[in-house]
């Protein structure tokens, strides 16, 4: 079942940078690279420390915590992809972000 969540609007959020926004009580990141927009769980799945406090660049993002680095297209951590975020589908509409949470 898809739950699709209006985030916030495309103009806050400018490229190369990432936002928390508290969906369905939970912390999620977006992010913005090459004119895409991204959707992960915002806890690293290490300490759960606020991934968005840390480096994000090009499609890595670096944990302020511990320095493991993800791939924000997947999800992975790049040093042992077993270890992955959470990931969610987004889709732009009417200037506005929209996050399928699925169900969370």
């Amino acid at each position: 079942m898809s739950s699709w969540v209006q985030a916030l609007k495309t103009a806050d959020l400018k490229p190369g940078t990432m936002v928390n926004v508290k969906l369905n009580g939970q912390n999620i990141l977006i992010a913005q690279v090459n004119e895409q927009y991204f959707a992960l769980l915002n806890d690293c799945p290490h300490l759960g420390c606020l991934l968005h406090r840390g480096k994000l660049q090009d499609y890595e993002l670096t944990c302020p915590c511990h320095d493991w680095i993800f791939d924000i297209r997947t999800g992975e951590f790049v040093t042992a992809p077993e270890i992955t975020i959470p990931t969610y589908p987004v889709r732009i509409e009417a200037g506005q972000i929209f996050v399928n949470l699925g169900g969370i």
